[in-house]
């Protein structure tokens, strides 16, 4: 692709730093929250099984949001929107801090989603309109980087900060930075515009009905407040709406997502795939600190360093991907991995009070590399066959369905464990993880036989098409 922005030499060394940073704040948030959530609930006289709407508003937010970041780039400029977005997603983040009840906190989760929507896709955008595809994947590997330290040190310092100090200041770390990315990007961010494309309203407002309501529908399962009736009102309002919603799409003459991407096999299979497998790996970030505080008695502390393993183990397979994918190609690597990933979460059914520490961290680190493995060949998978005018849509349908799955994958798991939990003690609490991590296993596994209707000629293909994706 060439340059079609050009742009002086500081701003090519900065621009990909800017928006490493960016996607930084987002991986620190997302993982350094799960650690707090027991003592947050305690804060707010609320019972730390019933937290999952903490997570599910952001990711829930920038699953809705994600779809029409690139035309608001294009309508106002990347400049504007890539500061609106750091600027929402810092007020978020004070909001949270000063939260008094949960309800207030799931409205600020909401508004710091919404930055978190905008940011990476619009810088992602801009380093793609500002380098030349020679230099693309070096400056998305670089930009990756950072994504790959908020794991690792997210759970960690979320639990020292809960432990030493509150749970507040893991939301307010994010506002140095975010006041110190706003002065970078007034200097350095280019204030880009793209042709004035269309934009397919009523198909976002009826694809993000759908998923709201579905989401809604299986959070409400797992909360003592909610009516079965309502909940099941919910998820037939949504399956009608994502039902609508394709309908409008074959007709209309520039939909929110075409539905000729699932003409392409690998694509359909890719994306459905997606949905299923993250399902479990998704609710992992969510259950295992909880599993370790409140069914074992960890301190925030040690239960966020028991999540270094799973980061580790998923930086130490990355070298790796490409030559396993190389060796036996896409469909036996997806089906294999998908069964020893739903496996290695099943596993964490064994896990109790006399479980050795060292056996655990072992466990968890193969969870991480197995977890990682699959998200690269996935992500590539669904990618590889589309053509270069697909691959835009393909990719921002492809982020959507990553979002949504995890945050079905932490609405099915809170719902799992609020049905298997029941009045008995310690003991009951453990059993209840017990059968959610069961459940959970046997839903990633669900994604296998998907996986067995690639075909032969998808099998083998660039397993590092990081012009594409890069997670």
């Amino acid at each position: 692709m060439p340059v079609t922005a050009p742009q002086d030499a500081q701003t090519l060394r900065i621009l990909p730093w800017l928006v490493a940073i960016a996607f930084f704040m987002q991986t620190l948030d997302g993982t350094i929250l799960n650690t707090a959530l027991p003592a947050m609930a305690r804060d707010l006289a609320e019972n730390p099984l019933r937290m999952q709407g903490v997570v599910i508003a952001y990711m829930l937010t920038v699953a809705l949001l994600i779809p029409a970041s690139g035309w608001l780039a294009d309508r106002f400029g990347t400049r504007r929107i890539f500061i609106l977005a750091i600027v929402l997603f810092s007020l978020g983040s004070l909001a949270c801090a000063l939260s008094q009840s949960l309800n207030q906190l799931l409205a600020s989760r909401v508004l710091q989603g919404i930055g978190g929507a905008l940011m990476l896709p619009v810088g992602r955008l801009t380093v793609l309109r500002v380098f030349p595809r020679s230099e693309f994947v070096r400056v998305m590997t670089l930009i990756a980087l950072p994504g790959l330290v908020g794991p690792l040190l997210g759970p960690t310092l979320g639990g020292w900060l809960v432990q030493y100090a509150s749970w507040h200041w893991i939301f307010l770390i994010n506002l140095p930075v975010g006041v110190i990315g706003c002065l970078v990007a007034l200097r350095y961010m280019p204030d880009l515009r793209g042709e004035r494309m269309p934009f397919d309203t009523l198909g976002f407002l009826l694809f993000g009905a759908a998923m709201v309501l579905i989401t809604v529908a299986l959070e409400g399962l797992g909360s003592e407040q909610m009516p079965h009736a309502r909940v099941m009102l919910l998820l037939f309002g949504g399956v009608a709406c994502l039902a609508t919603y394709w309908l409008h799409a074959t007709r209309a003459r520039q939909p929110l997502f075409s539905p000729s991407l699932f003409h392409t096999r690998s694509f359909s299979v890719g994306i459905l795939g997606n949905l299923f497998a993250r399902l479990g790996s998704g609710a992992l970030p969510f259950l295992v600190p909880l599993l370790l505080q409140v069914a074992l008695g960890y301190s925030p502390a040690q239960a966020g360093m028991m999540m270094i393993p799973l980061a580790l183990g998923a930086m130490a397979i990355k070298p790796l991907a490409k030559p396993v994918i190389d060796r036996f190609g896409y469909r036996a690597t997806l089906t294999g991995n998908t069964l020893l990933l739903g496996g290695l979460i099943g596993g964490l059914s064994l896990v109790g009070g006399d479980t050795s520490l060292v056996w655990l961290i072992v466990h968890l680190g193969l969870i991480g590399m197995v977890n990682s493995l699959q998200f690269t060949a996935m992500n590539t998978v669904t990618l590889l066959g589309l053509s270069n005018e697909q691959a835009s849509s393909g990719n921002s349908l492809l982020s959507v369905v990553v979002q949504l799955s995890m945050s079905l994958g932490v609405a099915t798991a809170a719902a799992l464990l609020g049905g298997f939990t029941h009045p008995g003690g310690d003991e009951a609490v453990l059993q209840a993880f017990h059968l959610t991590f069961l459940c959970v296993g046997a839903l990633a596994m669900l994604a296998a036989p998907l996986f067995l209707q690639l075909d032969k000629s998808d099998t083998h293909g660039p397993a590092d098409d990081s012009s594409r994706l890069t997670e």
